[in-house]
């Protein structure tokens, strides 16, 4: 594998598998262009060298070939914006004629984009013949989308064996989440403190798993809490729980104290008496929440037991809100826990977020640049710290 930052692409073809898999409002209008403006840097990089880049990406989950919706024309006049105004071409298909051609006439200081992959149902399957077409489009391939390198995609894995070792490399961003889990989960400075919040306990129980081999502290928020309290024999009133996990949360628990990581639990709640933005809303100790009210999110005194664990910690990961902040009544534990990290991160902590909720909430409550990196890969991320090997990393070191 090349190093990108130290490789020439002058008067190449560099072929780059982004993740332009962005929102689109109901007019084909990008609702948030993050990922579109994490890969700038690395297609910048091979155009001020001198060469051109072919532009590869899915949008959504079309499924039977091509559907209007999921063009990708419709983000190529906010991409040309993004590119200060670079010429971008667009090819009606990723494969075939049109792609050929186009790629064939493209001139140094040219972006080509094609046509969404998963218009080909090879695409998901890792066709072998699939990624050879999409291979000979260009001179070097660059993989820069990790938000779908644990994917073994014809586009992010396959079609790595069809370029020579120094012809193949990470871009840019890629590199960057790279470094950053594997700073992360691999030369983190201690105190350690993973925070996990979300739904479920079956979702997380691999990440929980592999962190308590690493972490110090694990701090656990949102619905998922609940399962492990009712665990414990409290009453959890309605509160979300997972009937069948709770054995499986009480085998985490005593993994937990055999291995000396503090696993923290919320001690109290904000409950409500139905799951709406008008709903009744009380605080209580997470001893006894009574039938019919159910925890939207932590409490003052966890908020207060979570923020100091916080504050004395060296490294953090983030994944995942402490209640349902999408509703402004209960978007306080979540908007504290990030407030705190970037806190802790001003006061020398490295702190990591991913996972979609939480890189919402970081960017909803403006501290995305207060913290020292937030990851585009939802599920990428999660796999990676579950321990499992990635193919679109594997794919390109080999």
């Amino acid at each position: 594998m090349s190093q990108f930052s130290e490789h020439n692409f002058k008067d190449e073809k560099a072929l780059v598998r982004v993740d332009f898999n962005v929102p689109l409002d109901e007019h084909f209008n990008i609702t948030d262009d993050t990922r579109m403006r994490a890969a700038v840097p690395t297609i910048k990089k091979i155009l001020n060298d001198g060469g051109s880049v072919i532009l590869m990406s899915h949008l959504g989950r079309p499924k039977n070939g091509p559907e209007e919706k999921f063009s990708l024309k419709h983000i190529v006049p906010h991409l040309k914006k993004l590119l200060g105004d670079t010429e971008v071409l667009f090819a009606n298909d990723s494969v075939g004629t049109d792609a050929q051609q186009k790629s064939i006439a493209l001139k140094p200081g040219e972006v080509l984009l094609l046509e969404n992959l998963r218009f080909h149902k090879e695409e998901e399957k890792g066709n072998e013949e699939f990624a050879k077409q999409l291979s000979e489009l260009g001179d070097v391939y660059v993989n820069d989308a990790f938000g779908t390198a644990h994917r073994a995609h014809a586009s992010t894995a396959v079609i790595a064996q069809f370029f020579p070792a120094d012809k193949k490399m990470f871009g840019l961003l890629m590199n960057a989440e790279v470094s950053n889990a594997e700073k992360v989960l691999h030369s983190s400075e201690k105190p350690f403190t993973a925070i996990l919040g979300g739904a479920k306990v079956s979702d997380k129980i691999e990440i929980i798993e592999n962190l308590l081999k690493k972490a110090n502290n694990i701090i656990i928020g949102g619905g998922m809490a609940y399962t492990f309290l009712k665990a414990q024999g409290k009453e959890i009133g309605s509160s979300l729980c997972e009937e069948d996990k709770l054995d499986m949360a009480n085998d985490i628990l005593s993994k937990a104290k055999e291995q000396n990581v503090n696993f923290l639990l919320p001690v109290d709640s904000v409950i409500a008496n139905k799951f709406a933005e008008d709903a009744d809303t009380q605080t209580v100790d997470n001893d006894h929440i009574e039938k019919g009210w159910m925890g939207l999110d932590i409490g003052p005194k966890s908020i207060d037991l979570f923020s100091k664990k916080i504050m004395e910690s060296k490294t953090i990961l983030w994944n995942g809100p402490m209640g349902v902040f999408e509703m402004k009544k209960f978007q306080a534990g979540t908007k504290a826990i990030a407030e705190a990290i970037a806190k802790a991160t001003e006061n020398g902590a490295y702190s990591l977020v991913g996972g979609g909720d939480s890189v919402a909430a970081v960017n909803e409550f403006d501290l995305a640049d207060k913290v020292s990196y937030v990851s585009t890969g939802g599920g990428a991320l999660l796999e990676y710290f579950e321990g499992k090997e990635l193919p679109g990393i594997k794919a390109i070191k080999e």
